[in-house]
């Protein structure tokens, strides 16, 4: 099985590196110096908890061009680039398409690709790029599937999965996956911003927490009575105490530890525009279905000198 992933940020090495390690036929598509960095020196990527380093020799690409074939393209591109992926995607002919990482639209962006079978998938894998290298935390951990009402694609997933040691949730509704995700994802970055990517000033503010936790449960609110499925099924229960207990105790250890930068920070304040055009395209879901959202309003207004209109 030949594997393409186009795109060469912290998501995109690390599953490049995971499946070179596993004996796949896997191709790196990078551009730039980057590009340049690695054919000559390898794909380094160190270890953010243990700080060890490794380097592999991934075959790399700049360009996917109309012939050339893959069994699977991974597309690991922010969700603000993928509207230029398109035109290149439709000219080439592999037929298997996952676009990797945030998307609240995925059913338009499936709608443009009518002759390919799209796929969605989130991987649990943060950290940061930097000149030489990338640093970052790679759980092997892959949430993956289609949109409601397309075909299975889990006979696929196992084969391209297989070897590889990652933890694979096979998920038949990635749509409201996706937009849960979101949901979640954004009040997180709102906190990035109100503190300029320094998360550690909020630790012990246990009212933003909650505030963060409310900005979430409107979310999902909002979702829920526009006909969404609550994804992951853990999260059903969003209106109940456990919830919220889970989500401020998660926000507590983040702001107290290194984890919020490299899970949450690093991203968010090299990918404004994408979590700005996230909330924007969210946002109308929720005004078009009358939602209510004060509280996301408001952590909203204290990251404004960030978000893009």
């Amino acid at each position: 099985m030949r594997i393409l992933v186009y795109g060469a940020g912290v998501l995109g090495c690390n599953l490049a590196r995971d499946f070179f390690r596993a004996g796949k036929d896997v191709t790196l598509l990078a551009r730039g110096e980057w590009a340049e960095t690695i054919q000559a020196n390898g794909l380094c990527i160190q270890n953010w908890v243990f700080r060890v380093k490794s380097t592999i020799r991934v075959p790399v690409v700049t360009e996917l061009a109309p012939d050339d074939r893959y069994d699977v393209i991974f597309i690991a591109a922010r969700y603000t680039q993928l509207a230029t992926i398109l035109d290149v995607l439709r000219a080439n002919q592999t037929k298997n398409v996952v676009f990797l990482g945030n998307n609240v639209r995925p059913d338009e962006l499936a709608a443009k690709l009518p002759e390919k079978n799209v796929m969605f998938a989130f991987a649990s894998s943060a950290g940061h790029r930097e000149k030489d290298k990338v640093v970052s935390v790679d759980l092997k951990k892959i949430t993956i599937g289609q949109l409601c009402e397309t075909a299975p694609n889990e006979a696929l997933i196992q084969e391209i999965f297989s070897g590889t040691g990652y933890k694979v949730a096979y998920e038949p509704n990635m749509g409201d996956y996706l937009l849960c995700h979101a949901a979640f994802v954004l009040p997180v970055a709102f906190a990035c911003y109100k503190t300029d990517g320094d998360l550690k000033r909020l630790k012990g503010d246990t009212a933003y927490f909650n505030k963060m936790t409310d900005a979430n449960i409107e979310g999902y609110r909002a979702l829920k009575n526009s006909g969404h499925v609550i994804l992951p099924k853990e999260d059903t229960e969003f209106e109940g105490e456990k919830y919220r207990k889970t989500c401020v105790k998660f926000f507590t250890l983040m702001c107290a530890t290194g984890l919020g930068k490299i899970c949450a920070s690093d991203h968010a304040m090299n990918a404004i525009d994408e979590m700005s055009t996230l909330n924007r395209d969210l946002k109308k879901l929720f005004e078009e279905t009358g939602a209510a959202y004060s509280v996301w309003q408001v952590l909203e207004k204290d990251a404004g000198k960030y978000l893009q209109k």
